[in-house]
């Protein structure tokens, strides 16, 4: 087996990271049995200051 690099992130790609919305996805069955449910949030944190602006 082979051994797999560690990755190293500098210091400005984690801040572009933190940066981006956070995906969560999940995939389930109906109560009924009938159907499946694929459901995704997008959470996006952006501060007021930038809503008000963008509001104004």
């Amino acid at each position: 087996m082979e051994e797999q690099e560690k990755v190293v992130l500098s210091e400005k790609k984690i801040a572009q990271l933190s940066k981006q919305p956070i995906i969560e996805s999940s995939v389930m069955r109906s109560q009924d049995g009938k159907w499946v449910v694929h459901k995704t949030t997008i959470t996006d944190i952006k501060p007021v200051s930038y809503l008000e602006k963008v509001l104004s």
